[in-house]
């Protein structure tokens, strides 16, 4: 009787993809296709609450071991699975429940600055070592910038970065405010670039470090424990990498309110942010519960209307589908190489659930469910460049970075 019920619904699926689904009971609900992967659920209460909510059940079977995948790892599922899920209608009770809930989560995703720093220290604050594992080696943890996709993932944020310099049209001598500076790598090229740095961060842990490496560069840069919020003084420039997903769109306005505050009048901004390609939609319910607890990730009109209302300018709009897939696929592939270390300082469990937390993110990027949002913004009164030549200037380009965050 399950296995018929299961294998009209999820088997279903499974079928559709050519992933094999086998049940509790070693039944096969769905043949996989050759080189495809089999999923085995070993519970069927997992079959049942993957019906109600997929993104949080599935994941959460798997990082608990009540899922075991064969001829294949997680990536090999999602990659295949992702997508078809949204579309099939087997999944009406998730589609109604997230409609239901979409307009109490984004009353609630809005952080004052101790819930902002409560947030951060839940992903931030895990541990060097645990970044250090899949990051480049100059610790960003943010999409990077493939001018050509056989390049290596630290050529590759060196581009991102200076990608984001050149967008800045930095001057010698300019002020330049970073929020939400992470472990200081763009902020010391910023420096390099001739600009006089102010990093903000809430991350312990980051600051530290980031302090640290200040002391070998001795650039203009200063890291301040600080929330955006309680910055009162104005730049010529500012960037914000990686931080607006942070932000929850209850405040929305008062950030760019605080934008507009920070920025001189003919000062430049960069957001770069993960966004949605689509309408606004509710969080992923795993990624909010085990990765990154607060997050949220907006769509171009939420931001649009935010900028439009705090008397600001969009100038220029860049979105990076694929660069952030092969970031992730970079990060996954590092991650996995060094995972028995990851299970020595956090548990098998924890690798479990970062598994699920890369792949799934690569998938969402290749597929185009998610993108980055490189976004040009300055004051209505600030002068306006006739062309976008300046981005692609490399006499303009900020110097790559040769300090490297494990030294």
């Amino acid at each position: 009787m399950l296995n018929t019920f299961f294998g009209h619904t999820v088997g279903k699926i499974f079928k559709a993809t050519g992933v094999g689904l086998q049940s509790p009971d070693g039944t096969d609900l769905s043949h996989a296709q050759m080189n495809a992967p089999t999923v085995v659920f070993h519970r069927w209460r997992d079959l049942f609450a993957v019906l109600i909510n997929p993104e949080l059940y599935f994941g959460e079977a798997f990082a608990d071991g009540h899922i075991t995948i064969k001829n294949g790892n997680i990536y090999d599922v999602m990659i295949r699975i992702m997508g078809e899920v949204d579309d099939d209608p087997i999944f009406i009770l998730s589609k109604i429940w997230a409609k239901l809930c979409l307009p109490i989560f984004v009353l609630a995703d809005g952080w004052s600055p101790r819930k902002s720093k409560d947030n951060v220290h839940a992903h931030y604050d895990l541990g060097n070592d645990l970044y250090q594992m899949f990051l480049d080696q100059d610790m960003q943890y943010s999409c990077a910038y493939f001018p050509n996709p056989e390049i290596g993932l630290d050529q590759a944020q060196a581009s991102k970065k200076k990608h984001i310099v050149n967008k800045l049209h930095i001057q010698s001598g300019m002020t330049c405010l970073d929020i939400g500076s992470g472990w200081g790598g763009l902020s010391f090229d910023l420096a390099r670039a001739g600009g006089s740095v102010t990093g903000l961060t809430l991350s312990d842990e980051q600051y530290e470090l980031a302090r640290q490496r200040q002391k070998k560069n001795r650039l203009d840069v200063e890291f301040l424990l600080k929330d955006y919020r309680h910055e009162i003084r104005q730049f010529d420039r500012i960037s914000s990498v990686g931080m607006f997903e942070h932000v929850g769109p209850a405040m929305f306005n008062q950030y760019f309110k605080q934008i507009n505050r920070n920025l001189k009048n003919n000062g430049i901004a960069l957001i770069h942010t993960i966004g949605r390609p689509g309408p606004p939609q509710r969080v992923n319910r795993f990624i909010a519960k085990y990765i990154f607890p607060g997050g949220y990730v907006p769509s171009l009109s939420q931001i649009a209307k935010s900028v439009e209302k705090n008397n600001l300018l969009i100038t220029d709009v860049e979105c990076l589908y694929l660069h952030y897939a092969e970031t992730l696929r970079h990060w996954r592939i590092r991650f996995m190489e060094s995972r028995q270390d990851a299970v020595k300082i956090y548990g098998e469990r924890f690798a479990r659930i970062w598994e699920c937390y890369l792949a799934g993110s690569e998938v969402g990027f290749r597929k185009k469910q998610l993108t980055v949002f490189q976004i040009q913004i300055r004051k209505k009164n600030s002068p306006i460049d006739m062309t976008r030549d300046y981005i692609y200037d490399q006499k303009t380009s900020g110097m790559v970075n040769d300090d490297r965050a494990h030294g």
